[in-house]
């Protein structure tokens, strides 16, 4: 639902805001107000193609902000988290334009491209005018309209799913095909890789142990000079700590016998000597064994070469290289066991093929019994609009080859069926049904886009219809059936509707009046919500044109009363 529209500097609008509600929002003005200007501003932010000219003389840029409560639309909040946009409950659309024809749009505050913008909005809202029709003339959303029309939204995923998985049994039996057909390639391959892997007998943390052995073998010089530089200064020189701790502890052990308090003292400096002398006698040890090893450092550091290498072809780890060979040796027993494998694969395909040509079958059937009784219903109310000689067909055709891939009973299944769908008007008894985008009387097809709609009306994504003038052309009777039908359809949707006919104004839930104001040496447009009594006054001026009089002002109240007492 659209909640608030902001408007700045485009065509005669300085400035504006417009708030709306549920229900049947009404616009009403003199010809030339600006009413129509709103209508553009909402396609803008809804994706569509921007012109420079749009800017108000003299400004820079126009800039048209909209705000969207798109709480229960899950598909809009996915297609924001999909994209990485922040969001929840609330959409707030921004569109940019600058006076040279230049764009840009942000989406809760991201900038998005033109073509992102109108991919999140689709769905939103849904225009008819005299010279635009958005979303119900696209082939594209005919399909999800009649199987909510059918109440075959789970039917449908249920294909969906099973398309999935049929499309994924194909492709793993597909990919073993490939397998088997380079199978002598991939077995040597295997069993060279099997045999270096086994033949490295590698075992984890292998490769930290080379290169820490690899380090000290490296260094034997240095090892010698600093350990032997330790040796003497512990125990080989004349002066070395070892001696001069046990002169120390000689000493003071002399000393703890003519006074008893020294005995701990003593007694720490002895336990000293007698690990520093097993210190000592470790590091004589060690040094006898420091020797240059070079077939030793030869052989660790061919060893770590071939850590290295094994690494590097599987994985970047001693880790990955063991899961590797397991991962070897599993494709080699279904290589090996192909005839097992290929049956197994088969069989899967087979449950899913049936599975999804149920499914399909299914579906194509729901479809066609709500098609016929769709197009009946639609006819109705084209009967019902004046246009008695009009007819709707909802045509299902098979999917091509190219749209689809899985052949099932002759026709191609796609994600969403085995057909695809779209809504056929023959205006007139006797002449072709045309595709809706094809009807080149503007009236016939804003006749026919209502009747659409108020057989849709509770169903389909749109959150919003726009009817911009739709009613032109028309009066009276016809009028006020057209107004009724209107209202009918806001019962289920929240709908914006421009129009010069009171007979359908007094319809409205609110009523806001566009009116053109000349302030210095401009012309501007603004909008505001009426009253109970300004929209009394403004159907009385629809009624009566420039000169109201108290029989239009009773006329006007007449017809408002007559309407809120058909809607209680």
């Amino acid at each position: 639902m659209l909640s608030c529209l902001r408007i700045r500097d485009l065509a005669i609008i300085d400035e504006l805001e417009l708030e709306l509600g549920g229900g049947l929002n009404v616009l009403t003005g003199e010809t030339g107000s600006g009413k129509s200007i709103l209508v553009s501003a909402l396609e803008l932010v809804l994706g569509g193609k921007s012109r420079g000219e749009l800017v108000r003389t003299g400004a820079k840029a126009a800039e048209v902000e909209a705000l969207f409560d798109v709480s229960g639309d899950l598909a809009v909040r996915e297609q924001l988290q999909a994209l990485g946009i922040d969001g929840e409950d609330e959409l707030v659309v921004r569109r940019v334009l600058s006076n040279c024809g230049r764009s840009r749009a942000f989406v809760n505050g991201q900038l998005a491209t033109q073509q992102v913008l109108a991919r999140i909005t689709r769905g939103l809202t849904d225009i008819s005018s005299q010279h635009e029709h958005h979303t119900l003339t696209d082939p594209a959303t005919h399909l999800g309209f009649l199987d909510a029309f059918a109440g075959a939204a789970p039917l449908r995923q249920q294909v969906t799913r099973a398309y999935h998985t049929l499309k994924q049994a194909e492709n793993q039996l597909a990919d073993f095909e490939k397998r088997i057909g380079e199978r002598e390639a991939r077995l040597e391959l295997l069993k060279s890789q099997v045999d270096d892997i086994e033949g490295a007998a590698l075992r984890p943390g292998e490769d930290v142990e080379l290169e820490q052995e690899c380090t000290r073998l490296r260094s034997v010089d240095s090892l010698l000079r600093l350990t032997g530089k330790a040796a003497d200064l512990l125990y080989e020189q004349d002066e070395s700590v070892l001696s001069g701790l046990g002169s120390a502890t000689r000493r003071m052990s002399e000393a703890a016998a003519l006074d008893t308090s020294l005995a701990a003292i003593a007694s720490q400096l002895e336990a000293l000597r007698s690990q520093l002398d097993d210190t000592a006698r470790d590091l004589g040890r060690k040094l006898t064994m420091l020797r240059p090893d070079p077939d030793a450092l030869q052989k660790a550091e061919e060893r770590l070469y071939l850590l290295a290498k094994l690494k590097r072809r599987f994985g970047g780890s001693v880790e990955s290289v063991r899961g590797h060979l397991v991962a070897c040796r599993v494709e080699l027993d279904e290589l090996n066991d192909q005839v097992t494998t290929r049956e197994a694969l088969e069989a899967e395909q087979t449950r899913a093929y049936d599975g999804a040509a149920s499914s399909a079958r299914k579906l194509s059937t729901e479809r066609r019994r709500a098609a016929t009784r769709l197009a009946a219903a639609i006819s109705a109310e084209l009967d019902s609009l004046g246009m008695g000689g009009a007819r709707i067909h909802v045509e299902l055709s098979p999917l091509d080859g190219e749209t689809a891939e899985i052949a099932i009973d002759g026709a191609r299944l796609s994600p969403e069926g085995l057909e695809r769908v779209e809504f056929l008007l023959a205006p007139n008894k006797g002449e072709e049904a045309r595709p809706l985008s094809r009807i080149a009387s503007g009236g016939e097809l804003s006749r026919a886009m209502l009747a659409i709609k108020c057989v849709l009306a509770d169903l389909g994504p749109a959150g919003m219809y726009v009817f911009d003038e739709v009613d032109s052309g028309v009066g009276g009777g016809m009028a006020e059936i057209i107004g009724r039908k209107i209202r009918a359809v806001a019962q289920h949707r929240q709908v914006l509707c421009v129009t010069h006919l009171p007979q359908i104004a007094v319809f409205a839930d609110q009523h806001f009046k566009v009116e053109k104001v000349v302030r210095g040496e401009r012309t501007l447009s603004t909008v505001r919500r009426l009253t109970r009594k300004e929209q009394q006054e403004e159907i009385a001026r629809m009624l009566g044109g420039l000169r109201i009089t108290a029989k239009t002002r009773a006329a006007a109240r007449e017809l408002l009363l007559q309407a809120r007492h058909d809607a209680a």
